[in-house]
């Protein structure tokens, strides 16, 4: 989160208030529900950098690999084999990094 450093740091306030404050602690939805949403959406507007952040979250959120390929699935229905591709060689390289076998 620290990564923009003192210049980012507005930023980062304000994902920290709005994002994670406001809507991801509404009640409306699981935290595991809201990272699968969240990483087809980072999957289908091609935002690696995010879905692989989101990858991580929706693990710790209690997401399963095979639940997450599901997701990559979609993607490749309802945003392109392209999209689809990348979002699966991504949460790969998020699961080798994690030491988790798919």
């Amino acid at each position: 989160m620290g990564a923009l450093g003192e210049f980012g740091a507005p930023l980062q306030h304000l994902i920290n208030a709005y994002a994670y404050g406001d809507v991801w602690s509404r009640p409306g939805l699981e935290r595991k529900v809201r990272s699968l949403i969240v990483i087809a959406m980072n999957a289908a507007i091609n935002r690696a950098a995010e879905f692989k952040v989101h990858v991580n979250g929706a693990l710790n959120n209690g997401c399963t690999p095979d639940e997450i390929r599901e997701v990559c699935l979609l993607v490749a229905l309802y945003a392109g084999i392209p999209a689809a591709n990348d979002a699966h060689r991504l949460a790969l390289e998020t699961f080798k990094e994690r030491g988790i076998q798919p």
